[in-house]
């Protein structure tokens, strides 16, 4: 077991992701490059430099701290901006962060921190008092799956403490580790991005067959609490009757029957800046709520119990709690 997790960030009183009031956990690493990725800070198992040029006071005082401080000349200042230049491959590896430590004005930080899971259940359990009844901890990212050895401590320890466990993840895992991680989770969402797998492929990086069978896989090992699938809906992408209907086709045939419609937003571009990176979706506009009416219809109408957003029902089936005694 590894000694630490990397968590990207620890977020309490969510009510959008699982029953009652929550707390997510952000476990760094994802196997997808999903082009409209709102957590892109998420996706590499690292600490992450992430550099707000909002904030930065390059130009007002002629300020070139991080300069001075990187050790290994990853930072020049730019001859026509005067801001901060960083060259990333060169600092891809650093755990110095000399520059974010000389930066006066906290337009340099580190994104990502280790904690044992005993540092981690500490965390946890100060929100337990603003958890209602049905509340607890939901594990995402990234992806949770990409630390599971850590993940399956942290969801033990929770076990130990009676604490409702959920899961966000695009399940793209070894069959092996997807099942042994769902022993412990009583709630899950699990993503569904395309059925056509070259599609799958060309926005995610990765075909979708391992996800599908690790879906089919679920069902055959008796695992019965309750699991909601999730689609992000990218204009251009996913966003057409014909994969609606092929997703139903595989819902139906293994048994599951609850989907969650997410409408694109844009919300992750600054993030996608803070790292350097070029947002592909930028020019892309979010999606309302309501031009997923007829999606959602299609779904309906098949008779899957189709959710926009975060209009998700919880009390639709009886929450298990501490469904799996810790060993």
């Amino acid at each position: 077991m590894p000694e630490k997790g990397l968590i990207f960030d620890i977020q309490g009183f969510s009510v959008h992701d699982g029953p009652g009031t929550r707390t997510l956990v952000f476990l760094s690493g994802c196997p997808l490059r999903c082009q409209w990725c709102a957590n892109p800070e998420g996706m590499r198992r690292k600490h992450n430099l992430m550099y707000t040029k909002a904030r930065c006071k390059a130009v007002q005082n002629h300020c070139s701290r991080c300069v001075s401080a990187c050790p290994v000349g990853a930072v020049t200042i730019d001859a026509q901006t005067h801001l901060p230049e960083i060259q990333r491959v060169k600092c891809m590896d650093c755990t110095d962060y000399a520059c974010v430590n000389a930066c006066n004005y906290e337009a340099l930080r580190i994104s990502g921190k280790e904690y044992t899971v005993d540092e981690l259940m500490d965390v946890i359990q100060r929100d337990r008092i603003f958890w209602d009844s049905d509340g607890g901890v939901t594990f995402g990212g990234g992806d949770p799956m990409v630390q599971w050895e850590f993940l399956i401590e942290a969801l033990k320890a929770c076990k130990a403490r009676q604490i409702h466990t959920a899961i966000e993840t695009e399940g793209y895992a070894d069959t092996e580790v997807f099942l042994k991680v769902m022993e412990y989770i009583d709630f899950a969402f699990v993503d569904i991005k395309h059925m056509n797998s070259l599609k799958h492929e060309e926005k995610t990086g990765v075909r979708n067959e391992r996800i599908l069978e690790n879906l089919r896989a679920l069902k055959k090992s008796g695992w019965n609490r309750r699991i909601i699938l999730r689609t992000p809906v990218i204009p251009g992408f996913n966003d057409d009757e014909e994969n609606a209907r092929n997703t139903i086709a595989f819902m139906k045939e293994n048994g599951y029957f609850e989907i969650n419609l997410l409408p694109f937003h844009r919300m992750g571009t600054s993030k996608w800046e803070q790292l350097g990176l070029e947002y592909p979706y930028r020019d892309v506009p979010n999606l309302t709520k309501e031009a997923l009416y007829p999606l959602q219809q299609i779904y309906l109408d098949a008779g899957i119990a189709c959710y926009v957003d975060t209009d998700v029902i919880y009390s639709v089936h009886p929450i298990r709690r501490a469904s799996r005694p810790a060993d």
